[in-house]
């Protein structure tokens, strides 16, 4: 055999094993469904519209999306709190996880994330608040999400901000979701919040005047689809529709549709968000 002809013969099979990876696995094809599990309490990324009771957002719009694409499946949806998605991925009652979940090198240990949607942390008050700056935070109290990455980054701004300039520690506030958070601040037992930059400006369309951002995302992240780290072949799958849908223009269409162009990425990475 030649030289040339081993390289074709090397890259046919390389293509056939990429073509057999990017295969739905053979349990999901035959049932016909996808077992997701969500947290609704993150509009507009997933949530319960309060008019219909119905279960809606970009998650929701992308997953239908990607089930059409992977030959009709159907969609069974499940519920749980933030803190159980994961464990929901690892004991396989969810296929995977797509619920506004931030790819973590922390996370990476037992799941691969498929990035697909920019985040950040953003301090948001209300608007009456006197705080101008985000370094007008710096002693106050201020909650989040406490199952979130965010607990961490307001440390890490808080040392670089406040007590690196002689300034008091910010106090972080712990809560159950951004719901919660957000009527802890309403209720005055807060003086700030975080949330994903992602989700402020639905919230301020849903209560107009009521919240004000104060500066900048103060991290950049990815959210990611959370696979669990043996189930190559369904992320291969899913990363190959997802690819499709940005070509074509479908990735777009959804992320205008819930305000959130500007937080497109070009192409999906596996787990490329830096902390």
């Amino acid at each position: 055999m030649t030289r040339l002809s081993l390289s074709l013969g090397l890259a046919a099979l390389a293509a056939i094993a990429s073509a057999r990876a990017a295969e739905l696995p053979a349990e999901i094809k035959q049932a016909g469904t996808l077992r997701l599990t969500v947290n609704a309490t993150y509009a507009p990324m997933e949530y319960r519209d309060p008019a219909t009771s119905e279960l809606v957002g970009l998650d929701i719009d992308l997953a239908n999306e990607l089930a059409k694409r992977l030959g009709g499946l159907k969609i069974v949806w499940s519920e749980t709190p933030f803190a159980e998605l994961i464990p929901s991925l690892q004991t396989k009652r969810a296929d995977f996880i797509l619920s506004g979940i931030s790819d973590r090198a922390s996370r990476r240990e037992t799941a691969d994330f498929v990035d697909y949607l920019t985040t950040g942390p953003q301090f948001f008050v209300m608007a009456e608040s006197e705080a101008k700056a985000a370094t007008d935070l710096c002693g106050k109290k201020v909650g989040t999400t406490r199952s979130t990455s965010f607990p961490v980054e307001i440390e890490k701004w808080s040392k670089q901000n406040c007590e690196a300039s002689g300034k008091p520690a910010i106090q972080y506030v712990p809560g159950e979701n951004s719901i919660d958070v957000r009527n802890q601040l309403k209720q005055g037992r807060i003086d700030a919040a975080v949330q994903g930059s992602e989700t402020l400006p639905y919230a301020q369309t849903q209560e107009p005047g009521k919240y004000r951002v104060v500066g900048e995302s103060f991290a950049k992240g990815y959210q990611g689809i959370m696979f669990r780290k043996e189930d190559t072949a369904l992320r291969e799958v899913v990363t190959e529709k997802l690819t499709a849908m940005i070509t074509d223009g479908s990735y777009k269409a959804v992320l205008d549709k819930w305000g959130l162009g500007a937080n497109a990425v070009a192409q999906p990475m596996l787990n490329a968000a830096p902390q």
